[in-house]
């Protein structure tokens, strides 16, 4: 295993948002990676189960060392081994695999755990999860946010799934501590070529949320 940077959880805090990359071409990551820099977002993920993954995790890392990259639809042990290996600066799986939170916690890589029950969240949280990714959000919304950390108020959840640029801020007010986002943060008139400016407009109304 090749020696990963740190992940940087000041910028993280700055802009608590994972952008997540799914089926992208090189040609698109190329072009808009660094407008995503530009706006003043720093954390990536990229799905395992985009063609190339491993190759764009490495790539990144190798070209924007101020961003935060990582591996996302991590499963079981081998796909942690896969994105370890590329370098990857944190992890975000789907689902609570211990044995892969186990192992991330023992080498210090930040890990956010895919969970959606009550008792999925807090058997991800005790099991050592950096932040449980509340997924899918989508069919619940901010008031499920609000509605857990009720009771499990002390666990950090990065909801994933049916945040957007107009209801972004309900999931913080409800709590949330970072939030995952995909096809809303890059929709796919917006990644065309052509379309960069509003690209950039796009990634700055969402990063004004935090200032």
């Amino acid at each position: 295993m090749c020696k990963i940077k740190e992940f940087s959880w000041t910028q993280f805090h700055e802009t608590p948002i994972v952008g997540i990359l799914r089926g992208i071409d090189e040609a698109t990551l190329n072009r808009i990676i660094p407008i995503y820099i530009q706006a003043g977002l720093s954390t990536i993920e990229v799905t395992l189960n985009t063609p190339n993954a491993l190759e764009f995790i490495q790539k990144l890392i190798a070209l924007y060392p101020d961003l935060n990259v990582g591996a996302g639809t991590v499963c079981n042990e081998s796909d942690l081994e896969k994105a370890l290996e590329a370098g990857s600066q944190f992890i975000v799986t789907p689902i609570v695999d211990q044995a892969v939170i186990s192992k991330c916690k023992k080498l210090g890589v930040p890990i956010f755990v895919g969970a959606l029950t009550p008792t999925e969240i807090y058997t991800a949280w005790t099991a050592g999860a950096s932040a449980v990714k509340i997924f899918p959000c989508s069919q619940f919304g901010a008031n499920y946010i609000k509605d857990i950390k009720a009771p499990l108020n002390e666990i950090k959840v990065l909801p994933t799934g049916g945040v957007d640029s107009n209801n972004i801020q309900s999931f913080f007010k409800a709590g949330a501590y970072g939030v995952g986002m995909g096809g809303s943060l890059f929709p796919k008139d917006l990644l065309a070529e052509g379309q960069e400016e509003k690209l950039l407009s796009h990634f700055m109304k969402l990063k004004s949320t935090f200032q």
